[in-house]
């Protein structure tokens, strides 16, 4: 009896780990496979047609159950330094949107101040995700400085419509960081705090020798 116990537990094992590899193989076809070609055809690329008439570009990497819409700082910065996300987010078989915000890269850039206000750029990335056909049940934001101040409001208005929401580098309270920015002023010497105060006191922010001090 115990010989066939010895026997049969080695044979378990690789079955399950036959499995396993089996189903990882699956999984990284399975991340490959777009279902709908026909929206995708230049490498993932879809440009989304907005309500006021303008297109914004969005490029689709994998196909998973998760799926993550990234969101750039500026507001004008681009989707660029997002690409880093490229290296690491298909090896965790993680469906992943890069996008240019309206007046970025790739994106339309129209010459009208108007649009460029927060509660617009909300109704934006909501216009993008019903275009990307993202839901409650698949649906995660992430914004990085900018762009982490327009995911947490995109959440305030349709948090209905998301599995998961993650900020980087933003805080959500302006007042409390100045709080803790001045903690943190008043830890440098004396003679570069007097410098500083010297600039900001003449409002001359954009003076060399300010920007090359902060």
């Amino acid at each position: 009896m115990k010989i066939k116990q010895i026997f049969l537990i080695p044979l378990i094992l690789l079955f399950v780990l036959g499995f396993s590899s089996c189903k990882n193989s699956n999984n990284n076809n399975d991340y490959l496979n777009f279902k709908t070609p026909g929206k995708y055809q230049a490498g993932g690329v879809q440009m989304i047609k907005l309500k006021e008439g303008y297109k914004v570009w969005t490029k689709r990497f994998g196909n998973s159950p998760m799926k993550v819409l990234l969101l750039h700082g500026g507001p004008a910065f681009t989707h660029e330094y997002m690409e880093a996300f490229e290296s690491f987010f298909p090896k965790a078989n993680i469906e992943f949107f890069e996008y240019d915000q309206l007046g970025s890269y790739y994106s339309d850039q129209p010459d009208n101040d108007s649009l460029w206000v927060l509660d617009r750029f909300v109704e934006e990335v909501e216009q993008v995700r019903k275009a990307l056909g993202l839901n409650k049940d698949n649906f995660f934001l992430l914004g990085n400085s900018w762009g982490g101040i327009l995911a947490m409001e995109y959440a305030a208005k349709y948090q209905k419509n998301l599995k998961g929401l993650i900020i980087s580098n933003m805080t959500s309270s302006f007042a409390k960081y100045v709080v803790y920015n001045t903690k943190l002023r008043n830890q440098l010497r004396p003679s570069l705090l007097d410098s500083l105060k010297y600039y900001e006191d003449k409002k001359d922010f954009q003076n060399p020798v300010y920007l090359n001090m902060v």
